[in-house]
């Protein structure tokens, strides 16, 4: 595994750098948002999320969408949904919100017994909220800055916190123990496609709807963090855009739809 970590990580390296050489190259575009001083290397990286999207992600969410049936889909995504409540019971203690951390931690019991590994979510039918907290939220709760604004290669939107956040999420991820590369990879393929396959429609939404795509889901992606980061109840209003993704996670660390006050 060790090896695999090492591969994943020099290879990640010699691609932004690719990446930042590409926008360096580029006649610089206006800077028009100060949370955005990267925005001229942000949208080649953008352009290039968007074109293997469009050429292969898009495509294999469209073919997984179409041979599995409602149910499986559903039962899939419940299965890395029960994965992801234990970085959120971890991040809950962090921010010493108890009752959410024994919330995610009665999910993780129920759904992985009486719901067979998470395929059922029997824990939201008994009462248990879906909270999904991570290292990002963990941070800016304790006061962190989010700082600039970050597009990254295949995973999106990012800010400097949120990739500082990154590694304790993946730290915490329970697939990360898994040591055979083949077992591992796939897996992660298969939360990628899944996770695509839920926006196919929002996506085309999006591409009709914003003239510069770009910019509305980086100030969409920012609005949305800063809820989370305060429960939904942010210092400052958003703006009437944030609401088309209340049902819309930017990544695979997080999703939301079941918030109440703790």
């Amino acid at each position: 595994m060790g090896v695999g970590l090492e591969f994943r990580g020099r290879w990640m390296g010699m691609l932004v750098a690719a990446l930042f050489v590409s926008a360096c190259a580029t006649s610089p575009e206006r800077i028009n948002d100060p949370r955005d001083p990267l925005e001229p290397m942000n949208r080649v990286i953008y352009r290039f999320n968007s074109y293997v999207d469009k050429a292969l992600i898009k495509p294999l969410a469209q073919g997984y969408r179409a041979i599995t049936p409602d149910p499986v889909e559903r039962g899939i995504s419940n299965v890395f949904y029960n994965i992801d409540d234990v970085t959120s019971a971890v991040n809950n203690v962090l921010q010493f919100k108890m009752s959410r951390a024994g919330s995610d931690i009665g999910r993780i019991f129920i759904n992985s017994t009486v719901g067979v590994l998470g395929f059922f979510d029997v824990a939201t039918n008994v009462g248990l909220p879906s909270y999904k907290e991570d290292f990002g939220q963990t941070l800016g709760y304790w006061g962190l800055e989010s700082g600039a604004y970050v597009v990254l290669p295949f995973l999106g939107p990012s800010t400097m916190r949120d990739n500082l956040g990154w590694v304790g999420d993946v730290v915490t991820d329970p697939l990360i123990n898994i040591r055979e590369d083949r077992i591992y990879w796939g897996l992660i393929g298969m939360r990628l496609v899944n996770q695509r396959a839920k926006y196919l429609a929002t996506g085309e939404i999006l591409e009709d709807s914003a003239l510069d795509t770009y910019a509305f889901l980086r100030d969409a992606y920012l609005q949305r963090r800063e809820s989370q980061v305060h429960d939904g109840n942010p210092p400052t209003a958003t703006a009437p855009q944030a609401d088309f993704w209340d049902d819309v996670d930017f990544d695979t660390k997080t999703n939301s739809r079941q918030d109440p006050a703790n």
